[in-house]
């Protein structure tokens, strides 16, 4: 069997058991990491790569991303949430089954360019909507074939980034035997593309923008016929919240709550949601980034974390997060913490490392393959180079990972031992991509009057 090396490294594992290192990690023809271990001892292998000293970190898992959103970068820059949603609504009214899959492609690249391997990934719905506040619903604007999700999935094996697939059922706007069925054909397709790189499929919650308890028995029964989990938004914005923390019941009466549910952003619980919380077994996942641009809050994860939930990170929409940085998501959540409880003890630099590498493939469900660096699951790994630029001495190796690397010093993006992404070589696609998704953003906005500035 062929085998490759990777030595010469200094490897932060994220296992649970050594904080850092300095030594190898072999990897087999498929992928999967083989071996792991300190020193200048190196098993036998075919191929043998020296990193340099550089730090090796496992790939970022973003637990909740919109990957489709890159081309609406800048838009509502100061509105909150739903005005912010119905700014995207409208501007995708326009957009066909091949404008997502462009958005998707170029949007997964740019994801694994700035270190992010595996990714839970809202897919834009196929029905465009904008939000009516004054029923607290999404109204619906225009309505796809289910082709419409298929080609978001295709953009996302096309990248080449392990990914989970969640989509929104749409029943309050669908017949339910409609909506029902285009989940089907979605969870299908997942089946149609390269095992290597789908990490399952979900159910896309949407109980916050719903009327009434039934969406969530819809969505408990696709969970159960098709066993895949569940990510709702929920209680993400100060605004409306009683409406929102009034409709929890819904989710915690249909069965939805569990190991396989996760509650997204999560900003604004009251107690007795954080109780069920704990007492199901059910996730949260944090974005920081996203919260602070729309004015949403901040997110109480310490108290999470000591109640012994399951709490993830993700970088969200590439259009309110504006640069899909999880190493700046990481910083802008732990200073946020900090300030907020006046504690600078209150996260470490490993812990804010374990929630968007770890813990955040915990709270989707995928653990067992990707978040860590250990012997059995991929090798998807990051090679960041402190010395370009120099960073100086490094005195704490996680520290320093965390506080003063960036995106200036990520060398390289491993998935699968297999380079994905090299500082100075363009991506295979990127270009393309890029340039297609820019052509059909433009395209689809100005059905709507959007025109962009340059």
């Amino acid at each position: 069997m062929s085998e490759t090396v990777f030595h010469n490294a200094l490897i932060v594992p994220v296992d649970g058991v050594h904080d850092w290192f300095e030594g190898w990690l072999s990897v087999d023809e498929n992928g999967i990491i083989t071996g792991i271990g300190q020193g200048t001892t190196l098993p036998e292998a075919t191929t043998y790569r020296d990193l340099g000293g550089a730090f090796v970190g496992p790939g970022f898992v973003s637990a909740h991303s919109h990957i489709f959103t890159g081309g609406m970068r800048g838009t509502a820059a100061c509105s909150p949430l739903y005005d912010w949603v119905s700014t995207l609504g409208r501007m995708m009214i326009g957009a066909e089954p091949e404008t997502l899959y462009w958005l998707t492609l170029s949007g997964a690249l740019d994801h694994i360019s700035n270190g992010i391997t595996s990714v839970y990934n809202f897919a834009q719905s196929r029905v465009v909507s904008v939000f009516d506040y004054e029923t607290s619903t999404l109204r619906a604007e225009r309505v796809h074939s289910p082709e419409f999700i298929t080609r978001q999935i295709d953009g996302m094996a096309d990248a080449g980034i392990r990914f989970v697939t969640s989509v929104c059922l749409d029943d309050e706007q669908l017949p339910e035997a409609d909506s029902f069925d285009a989940f089907g054909v979605a969870m299908a397709h997942l089946d149609t593309v390269d095992p290597r790189f789908t990490l399952g499929g979900s159910v896309y919650g949407a109980v916050q923008w719903s009327s009434a308890a039934v969406t969530a028995e819809r969505e408990h029964e696709m969970m159960t016929r098709h066993g895949v989990t569940n990510q709702a938004h929920f209680v993400e914005t100060a605004e409306q919240l009683d409406i929102q923390q009034n409709k929890f019941d819904w989710y915690d009466q249909s069965g939805c709550l569990g190991n396989d549910f996760a509650f997204g952003h999560f900003v604004h619980p009251t107690v007795k949601m954080v109780e069920r919380v704990v007492e199901t077994g059910s996730s949260v996942v944090w974005q920081p980034m996203s919260n602070g641009r729309l004015g949403s809050g901040i997110c109480d994860t310490p108290t999470l974390l000591k109640r012994g939930v399951r709490v993830g990170m993700g970088v969200d929409d590439q259009s309110c997060t504006d640069l899909s940085d999880p190493f700046q998501n990481m910083r802008t959540g732990l200073y946020l913490q900090r300030a907020l409880h006046s504690d600078a003890t209150i996260l470490s630099p490993l812990d804010m490392l374990t929630l968007h590498t770890l813990g955040s493939a915990r709270s989707i469900g995928v653990d067992d393959r990707v978040g860590s660096l250990e012997v059995g699951k991929y090798a998807d790994f990051l090679v960041v180079d402190p010395t370009a630029p120099h960073l100086g001495p490094i005195w704490d190796p996680v520290a320093t990972y965390v506080l003063a690397c960036g995106l200036r010093n990520l060398a390289e993006v491993i998935i699968g031992g297999q380079t994905a992404w090299s500082r100075g070589i363009e991506q295979p696609l990127r270009a393309d991509a890029d340039k297609e998704a820019t052509a059909r953003m433009i395209a689809a906005g100005a059905v709507s009057g959007f025109t962009p500035a340059r």
